[in-house]
């Protein structure tokens, strides 16, 4: 009998514990979990900010689910110091777990610059996690007056889930853009267009420098002034864990295509982790569900004994603000770097798709995102664009583009 443990719960420690279930039915699995709750959907805690959802349906699984696979949750203790050669983790409550088969899935946190005047602040609050959610949403009156710091996902999502909560929301980027990370110039005029139609106010090319009080003092020499801070900047893997231990690290913690560490019987996986992106060839930190949750999976199945492989990630992101919705995928080439772009409006939106030696790399859709996983699937099995109609698929993703070889291969000949 083995004894596996887990570090961290969320996406990508589900994906190890049922990744370790489906091949070793008995073995003991320990979860140690820093935050309190049972495992949660992190991208639904703006939707609870709104009102859309509910401690209870932003579970990722069910109340049963650690019962049902064995697993014993440590909640309310974080793992400080990881002894790769004795096989021991030691937490901060002062105990230390021996493990056969480790996995960090320690995931990523909330980056705060050192600004001056910062601790002046009393009401100021990241927005990754349930318990930020939940601070926030206790600060907000309906005559607060927000500032968030960040225009990419995560100031944009808590913008939209505070809108109709508080008086007035300012986001403030020294980027140029709003989700800079993820959308082109053109595409991301048409979201902020949307987003200032729904009454956030930006001001971009521009961020707080430094904090007296209530107010902010902006690089440009402009004043905001506000009730409630959000810091939304940006996020950092949480590599310390195994980076202390003497364990090779990137930007996130390097590991294989197994999801293995450079420390025996140490694995990686999630957020904390980097990972090949195959739609540029590139190693990253690519930190979205789905990803963490195959990576996790995989070091779950090979923490067993199994072969799996890691090799289909790409970045990815699916998102709505407003009852707008986006969706992006891959990497972006375009003429610039030896790449080609097919581009179209479509009403109030736009679709990209980006191309490069003969394959789809990306794609950004802006408004219909109807059956975009065809586009993904393109992107992550990376088809040969000489193998479908191209051009049928330009206009609409559907599968008569890809042939009868291929819907037979895929669905068995019905289509």
């Amino acid at each position: 009998m083995k004894k596996y443990v887990i570090v961290g719960n969320g996406t990508a420690a589900v994906g190890a514990v049922e990744g370790i279930r489906s091949a070793d039915k008995e073995s003991e699995i320990v979860i140690v979990s820093e935050e309190r709750h049972h495992v949660y959907c992190r991208p639904l805690i703006s939707y609870y900010l709104e009102g859309k959802t509910d401690a209870r349906r932003m579970k990722y699984r069910p109340d049963d689910f650690y019962d049902r696979n064995g697993c014993r949750v440590l909640y309310g203790v974080k793992a400080v110091k990881l002894d790769a050669e004795n096989k021991s983790v030691l937490l901060d409550d002062g105990s230390q777990l021996k493990y056969d088969k480790l996995c960090a899935a320690t995931g990523s946190s909330a980056f705060v610059p050192r600004f001056d005047g910062l601790d002046t602040v009393e009401e100021k609050h990241t927005f990754m996690t349930m318990d930020d959610m939940l601070g926030l949403e206790k600060a907000v009156r309906p005559d607060s007056r927000v500032l968030i710091v960040g225009a990419g996902l995560i100031g944009l999502k808590c913008a939209e889930g505070l809108a109709h909560r508080v008086a007035e929301i300012t986001v403030c980027d020294l980027a140029d853009r709003v989700l800079s990370s993820v959308l082109d110039g053109e595409c991301a005029e048409v979201m902020q267009r949307h987003l200032e139609k729904n009454g956030i106010r930006f001001m971009l090319s521009d961020t707080a420098q430094s904090f007296e009080g209530k107010t902010a003092l902006m690089k440009s020499g402009k004043t905001v002034g506000f009730d409630i801070l959000v810091l939304a900047v940006g996020v950092r893997p949480n590599v310390s864990l195994v980076a202390d231990a003497g364990g090779k690290c990137g930007k996130g913690i390097t590991v294989d295509a197994r999801s293995q560490t450079s420390l025996t019987d140490v694995y990686a996986a999630g957020d904390c982790a980097e990972c090949m992106d195959i739609s540029c060839g590139g190693v990253k930190v690519l930190a979205i569900l789905p990803n963490a949750y195959m990576q996790g999976r995989c070091a779950g199945i090979n923490m067993a004994g199994g072969e799996e492989e890691f090799d289909m990630a790409i970045p990815m992101n699916s998102v709505g603000f407003f009852g707008l919705h986006a969706m992006t995928a891959g990497s972006m080439f375009d003429e610039s770097n030896g790449g080609e772009v097919y581009r179209e409006r479509t009403g109030n939106g736009i679709k990209k798709l980006f191309s490069r030696d003969g394959r789809l790399t990306g794609f950004i859709l802006i408004g219909d995102v109807d059956r975009a996983g065809i586009y993904t699937n393109m992107i992550r099995k990376r088809i040969p664009l000489s193998e479908v109609d191209y051009e049928d698929l330009k206009k609409i993703p559907n599968l008569f583009a890809f042939g009868k070889k291929y819907r037979d291969k895929i669905l068995g000949g019905v289509v």
